[in-house]
Formats: C-alpha cells, sequence, structure tokens
C-alpha cells in the first residue's frame, strides 16, 4: 500500500492547487481535481443565465475538452450499465427531447434518472444556485430543441439525428459541422456541460467553480456510511468497492484496484468478498487516483499505454532517469557542457545534481513508478521504486558520470544539432538497439528494462548491449547521422558495462588491448582515406565500408583495407608519414599472437571513436590543453 499512501501524501502536500488548470505542451488542460470528481471530454458547451434560461452554445475545441465533472462511486466507473453523473452528461441523459429526435427507445428512462439524481442535491441543505439553474434549465426538456436552432447539432428532413456526416450528407446539407470533428461517433452521444452567467459573480463555468465542487463533495459525503479499517492510514473510514478510471487518459477504462470478477478466481478459494482482500476508504483512493491522474499529466512519459513517472514526495519536480545529461543540464537552468576533460564534466555533474540536492526536502522521497495495462480493463504497477532523495541522487549521478560518452546529434525538441559529454537519454538507447522504425512496444519495453540499470545500478542488459554494437559496426545499413549517433551511445554503453576499466573519450596511448588497438588502427586507416578525399567526395572511406567484416575477421580484413589504402597514401605526399607512424606505433602494441580473426569485442568501438576524435581534434585545442597541463590544471 505504499504507493497509495506516498500518492495520498502527494495530494494532500498540494491540497492548494486543487481545480488550477495548466496546459500540457500539446496545449491540453489538466488539473489536480476535487475528491468525488473525475474528468471527462466535453465535446458541447451550453450557456445559461441565472434564471435557467438557454443564451447559447458552441462546440469545444479538443485543446479545451477536458472537464472536471462531479461523480459518484458508480458512475465514476460506469462502463455500458446506465448510471448517470450527477451534473454534466452525455445528451441521452441531459436532453428531455432525446427521444423526441430518433433517439434510441432503450434510453428512454436516463433523463428521469440523471433529473432526479440532480433534484436531490437542488433539494439537499448543500444545494448551489448555479446548479438550481441548470435543473430549472434541464427540466422543460428542451435542449436538443435549442441546439438545433444554434446549428450546433442536425438533424434530417424527419427531424432525427444524422448519424453519420458522410459524401452524401456533405452533398445533401454542405460541409461537415464541427461537432462530427471532435466527436468520433455519434452526435447524438456528445458530451454536454454548462456555463451560468451570474451578474456579480466572474466564474460561469461551472467545471472550474470551486464552490460547486465544495457544494457535490459536501452533499455527497453526508449520506456516506460503511465505515471500515483502512488499510492505506490504519483509521476506520468509509470504503470503497468501486475505484477510479480514467487514470491514463479521459478515455482509458482501465483500474489499479479491482475486485468485480465474482465468477472468476480473483480471489474467490481465499476470500469470500473483495473488501476481505483489501479495505480502502473512499477518501484516500479518491485523493490517491486524482494526484496520479495529475502527475501523469504533468509530467508523466507515455509510450503505447505504458505511462513512466517519477515525481517527489515534498518537491514535485525531481531529475527525470529516463533522461540525457544535456536535459539535466537544461533543467538546472546551466549552459555550460563540461566536454573539454573528464574531470570538467564530473564537476558539472556534481554541481548540477547539487542543485537539486539545495532544491528538494531533506526529508522529501523520490518515487518512480511504472504502470502498463495487460487488459483493458485492468492496469498494474509493473515498476516501483520509493527512495531517499539523497540515495536517487547519488544513483543519477553515478549513470551520468559511468554511462558517459561525447555526443553530438539533433535533439528533437531543439531541431538543432548539440554536443555534450554524458549519459544518452534511455529513448536513444532504444533508437541505438533498434533503429529509428522500431515499434513503441519494443521501446516501452526497453525503457523499463533499463530502469533498473540507472536506478538500482544493475548491469546493462547484455543483449541491449550486443543489438547496438551490431548495429554500430555496421555503418553502410544507415545514414551518416544515424550511424554517427548510434556509435556515440554505443560507446558510452560500453563504458557503463567496463565501467571497472576506466574508459574516457580522450585517447588512451597506454591502452594494449587488443580490440582496443584494432579499433584505433581501423580509425587511422578511415582518417587517412578521408584526408586524401577531396571536400566533394562524400562516400564512404573503406574502413567504413569493412567495419562489419572487420569486427568479425579483423586480420583478414585488416589486409584488405590496407592494400587499399595504398592509391590514397600516395595522394597524401608528405603528410601520409605522419599517419604511417602512428599506424607503426599502434601496430607495434598489438601483440603478434593476437592478429588473429577472432571476432573483436565492442571495445574496438570505444578504441575507433577515441583514435578518430583524437586525429580530428584541432592543433588549437590540442596546444590549449597541453597548456593548462603545464600549468597543472589538468
Amino acid at each position: 500500500m505504499s504507493w497509495l499512501m506516498n500518492l495520498y501524501k502527494t495530494y494532500e502536500n498540494n491540497s492548494h492547487l486543487i481545480g488550477e488548470f495548466k496546459k500540457k505542451r500539446n496545449d491540453q488542460e489538466y488539473a489536480l481535481i476535487p475528491t468525488s470528481h473525475t474528468t471527462q471530454s466535453a465535446h458541447i458547451e451550453v450557456s445559461l443565465d441565472n434564471k435557467g434560461n438557454f443564451i447559447t452554445a458552441k462546440v469545444i475545441e479538443k485543446n479545451d475538452a477536458s472537464t472536471i465533472i462531479p461523480c459518484t462511486e458508480a458512475s465514476a466507473g460506469r462502463t455500458s450499465s446506465p448510471v448517470p453523473h450527477p451534473l454534466f452528461d452525455k445528451l441521452p441523459y441531459v436532453a428531455g427531447d432525446y427521444i423526441k429526435y430518433g433517439g434510441s427507445e432503450k434510453k428512454i428512462n436516463l433523463f428521469n434518472d440523471y433529473l432526479g439524481q440532480l433534484n436531490e442535491w437542488c433539494n439537499s441543505q448543500f444545494k448551489h444556485p448555479k446548479v438550481d439553474s441548470v435543473y430549472a434549465y434541464l427540466k422543460k426538456g428542451t435542449l436538443i430543441e435549442n441546439l438545433i436552432n444554434e446549428k450546433i447539432i442536425f438533424v434530417d428532413e424527419y427531424n432525427k439525428f444524422i448519424e453519420k456526416w458522410d459524401k452524401t450528407m456533405e452533398d445533401k446539407y454542405g460541409e461537415k459541422p464541427e461537432v462530427y470533428k471532435v466527436i468520433a461517433g455519434d452526435q447524438s452521444e456528445a458530451f454536454v456541460r454548462f456555463t451560468v452567467n451570474t451578474i456579480g459573480v466572474a466564474e460561469s463555468r461551472l467545471w472550474r467553480d470551486q464552490t460547486v465542487h465544495e457544494s457535490f463533495i459536501k452533499f455527497y459525503e453526508e449520506n456516506k456510511d460503511g465505515k471500515d479499517l483502512c488499510y492505506v492510514t490504519g483509521e476506520f473510514k468509509p470504503t470503497t468497492e468501486r475505484h477510479a478510471s480514467r487514470i491514463r487518459h479521459s478515455a482509458d477504462m482501465s483500474k489499479l484496484i479491482s475486485a468485480n470478477d465474482t465468477s472468476g478466481f480473483t480471489y474467490r478459494g481465499r476470500f469470500k468478498t473483495g473488501s476481505e482482500a483489501v479495505s480502502i476508504s473512499y477518501e484516500v483512493s479518491q485523493k490517491a487516483h486524482n494526484a496520479l491522474k495529475w502527475l501523469i499529466s504533468k509530467q508523466g512519459y507515455y509510450i503505447d499505454g505504458k505511462v513512466f513517472l517519477v515525481w517527489g514526495t515534498q518537491n514535485l519536480v525531481v531529475p527525470d532517469p529516463l533522461e540525457d545529461t544535456y536535459s539535466l543540464y537544461e533543467d538546472m537552468g546551466n549552459e555550460e557542457q563540461g566536454d573539454s576533460t573528464h574531470r570538467e564534466f564530473a564537476n558539472q555533474i556534481q554541481k548540477t545534481i547539487a542543485g537539486y540536492r539545495q532544491d528538494l526536502e531533506y526529508h522529501s522521497n523520490v518515487i518512480v513508478m511504472v504502470l502498463d495495462a495487460a487488459t483493458p480493463g485492468r492496469l498494474s504497477v509493473v515498476y516501483y521504486r520509493d527512495m531517499e532523495k539523497e540515495l536517487f541522487l547519488v544513483r543519477l549521478q553515478n549513470w551520468h558520470q559511468s554511462c558517459s560518452w561525447l555526443h553530438r546529434y539533433k535533439k528533437s525538441k531543439l531541431g538543432e544539432r548539440i554536443e555534450f559529454e554524458g549519459a544518452p537519454a534511455t529513448k536513444d538507447i532504444a533508437f541505438a538497439a533498434y533503429g529509428p522504425r522500431a515499434s513503441d512496444k519494443l521501446v516501452k519495453g526497453l525503457l523499463e528494462r533499463m530502469l533498473p540499470s540507472i536506478i538500482d545500478e544493475r548491469k546493462i542488459p547484455l543483449d541491449i548491449v550486443r543489438s547496438a554494437i551490431t548495429r554500430a559496426s555496421n555503418p553502410m545499413g544507415m545514414e551518416n547521422w544515424e550511424w554517427e549517433k548510434t556509435l556515440s551511445i554505443t560507446c558510452a554503453l560500453l563504458n557503463k558495462t567496463y565501467e571497472k576499466e576506466g574508459f574516457e573519450v580522450a585517447l588512451d596511448q597506454t591502452n594494449t588491448n587488443r580490440d582496443y588497438l584494432f579499433g584505433r588502427m581501423l580509425a587511422i586507416a578511415d582518417v587517412l582515406e578521408r584526408r586524401a578525399l577531396s571536400k566533394e567526395e562524400k562516400r564512404a572511406t573503406n574502413a567504413i565500408r569493412y567495419m562489419n567484416a572487420f569486427a568479425q575477421r579483423p586480420s583478414r580484413t585488416w589486409n584488405i583495407i590496407q592494400s587499399n589504402l595504398q592509391p590514397y597514401q600516395a595522394k597524401l605526399g608528405t603528410e601520409v608519414g605522419y599517419y604511417n607512424r602512428l599506424l607503426d606505433e599502434v601496430g607495434a602494441q598489438l601483440n603478434p599472437d593476437d592478429f588473429t580473426d577472432k571476432a573483436l569485442s565492442g571495445l574496438y568501438l570505444l578504441g575507433f571513436y577515441s583514435q578518430r576524435h583524437e586525429l580530428y581534434r584541432s592543433k588549437k585545442e590540442k596546444d590549449a590543453e597541453r597548456e593548462l597541463a603545464e600549468k597543472g590544471a589538468i
């Protein structure tokens, strides 16, 4: 029950934000909703005066459709059962003239059930004048008529709902109306919300009026009984067996807690009723689920139905373990990239993490949660960690320092080429391992599998590393930018895998590892040929063309590469002496017994990258570094 308790605490700590709407990156709104409320995407907005008279109506744009609606336990989890919401609902519930315009006869009682429930609220001691206005209007039974007159709802020549606006309807009546653009199904199933314009009251939108929220909460909780022990708080409070749905989005009917399978084997044989298995108070269930919905909308990462969520119990915003080091710098407003030396990079990471230590409360915990649905009706917590803030930051710092390499690639949200030293984002690791066309199912599986490597300091799964090595060893199978990105990310994964070896981007000239040396030789051959080619020639060098074969049979393939280098060595003239001497130096470090066709490990990619990086560095950069070294700064 720890995850429920943490969500409950999060709700309590942020109760001052209840009902406050914010916008996501896609301009859709979200809010921390009150208890006994849920969210729904509305399609039609009806405006009334305080006497319950119709003023106007409009179709709601999709980015403004999110609506906080009062709900009962029964209506919050309704699927096919005819249970009305207390205030806002679909046309079959709120329109008294629904049947008149061709509505299904099976829904004839929905309006009476809805109006009766609304009448109880309006006659209680907690009634609200704006809700009275809605009741006064709806009992007239003219909603559909008003919407037709306002050209919101459309009927045919027989005064019956037009189900689909197909080509025939378009030829007959003209362009498709707005309501058909915002609702996926039949217009007669549109969801309706209300505004009530009252003199002297600024807020006319009932779904944003906190006095309306409080009115319903008091009305609904007045008649709740059935106290039992809450397994979360340990207190005796009114409990519930009907827990919230619509957790990931407004159309999501999956539940985290459910015991309605009375004919299956959910709890039969162990318990007689669901409450014997677990008993949760209505208040805790409402607040915990509403906090979870809010956090997912606010800072969750969603892919193919799976939700990745990280938050702090005191300070909500914490560094995202799924993001790269560049994003970590950005979040703290730090523009220094720290890629000149490994020491500068390590210092920069320490400063950035120290910034989070200052921002987060001392007693704050960090929660990492992954949610996924195996079936449309069941949602589960597939990964959960509740960690002290300090432990989380220490492990995150270790990840960014140990799984690091020098990267140069475009960031999708920036659209520009960046350069940074650090750990790649997990979605970029998926890119390196599976390519840009990998399915969402494959990517979300990798993201979940990488979390223990980041949070729990486990080893990166070997199949992911091997897949990345295979792709990085095949540059001819992808465009140059894709290969360069794959190469640097693979090097970061290898650096983490061989963490004890202490590899760096800077070339290690003392490393005599066979695979590392072969990688250096391949890089020298690549740069030598690239120098000999004119700037207009963009073709791949022999080293790149034979890279995949070289990784499998280095001795045999090196002989081919070396023989193909001769024309380019001749073309370079005197400059070739430097590269020849370098090849001789590296070759001399290679043990003769190691010059075989035994396949290379991924370490050859580290040698290749570091040697190529060293050769492409400008003389100015090398002189500056040498000067700092002489002064003792490095």
